[in-house]
């Protein structure tokens, strides 16, 4: 019997969707990919493949997920199994630097960045930049590596001092800084590639924006309070030409389910800067705008999976 399979490495953020298939009673396992083996004699099971492999994957001692992920879901496409995010969408998680071309390729304005590699090219890159700017990973999630430099010589000190921390896979980006008159940013939330809701994060704490850690400590959930709360607001009504453009990014791309994020300037302009295909909620601005995330995409796996059963049914 055919289920849904959901492709992941962190079961913390995956038990929000977990209550949600049992809520619409749904089949589904989990391939929790940290270690395992691949028959490629063998075919793989029937079924819907969710991939929710994280480009934070090694901050939680998992290094290897996204590779061990990509040569599952070659098996899984070479076997012309139903696969949501797949080898493409994994590619985009994993490389800031192929989300900005991809993008830019549908004339989306993102930030002017420099991909380094190598502390002296970091550097020297740093000072063909107007200040302010950021630093920030190539495979990132949860705002890993995003510093803010006001000169480039603080960047040196930084750079050859042991706080320096590089990115997993040797690629370093000196970013623009694009500062947000409300001190806030904007994520756009897309299931089955249409638009589901946007909203608006207080960034005025700095840059770790990721709407499941706002309410944990060591990755458990700690109780709402009006801080966690406050920095995540949904936006009622949400409109703008980006809805488009998004999903038009998001059809090209193959990419099922993301949260897009980007900043509006002093003058009114956008410039889109993260692309996250293992997009997570946070339940408490949910709660008050009565929407779910997670249910949404449950609904939306379990209309795929009935396309695999009546098929089968009608066979």
């Amino acid at each position: 019997m055919s289920c849904i399979y959901v492709i992941h490495e962190n079961n913390v953020w995956v038990e929000p969707l977990r209550a949600a298939f049992r809520k619409f009673s749904l089949p589904f396992e989990e391939w929790f990919l940290h270690t395992g083996q691949i028959d490629l004699s063998q075919p793989p099971p029937d079924g819907v493949f969710y991939n929710r492999m994280s480009a934070s994957s090694h901050s939680r001692g998992h290094r290897f997920g996204p590779e061990y992920t990509a040569a599952i879901l070659a098996w899984l496409e070479g076997h012309s199994r139903i696969v949501l995010n797949g080898s493409r969408a994994l590619q985009l998680e994993i490389s800031k630097v192929a989300q900005y071309a991809a993008l830019e390729r549908l004339g989306i304005r993102t930030p002017k960045t420099i991909a380094a590699i190598g502390t002296h090219e970091l550097v020297a890159a740093g000072r063909q930049f107007k200040t302010p700017f950021i630093t920030k990973h190539n495979r990132a999630g949860k705002g890993l590596g995003v510093r803010l430099f006001h000169d480039a010589d603080s960047l040196e000190t930084y750079v050859n001092s042991e706080a320096f921390d590089p990115s997993v896979d040797g690629i370093t980006l000196i970013q623009e800084f694009i500062e947000s008159p409300e001190a806030c940013i904007t994520r756009v939330e897309f299931v089955g590639g249409r638009f589901l809701y946007a909203v608006r994060v207080d960034s005025s704490q700095g840059f770790e924006l990721c709407p499941a850690d706002a309410c944990q400590l060591d990755e458990t959930f700690c109780p709402t309070d009006q801080t966690s709360t406050a920095r995540f607001q949904i936006i009622k009504g949400f409109k703008s030409d980006l809805i488009h453009d998004y999903e038009k990014f998001l059809a090209m791309n193959q990419i099922h389910i993301a949260g897009i994020e980007f900043v509006r300037d002093r003058q009114g302009l956008c410039y889109t800067y993260d692309v996250n295909t293992n997009t997570n909620y946070n339940a408490d601005a949910e709660a008050i705008a009565r929407v779910n995330g997670m249910e949404a995409i449950a609904s939306y796996l379990g209309r795929e999976h009935s396309k695999i059963d009546g098929a089968t049914t009608a066979g």
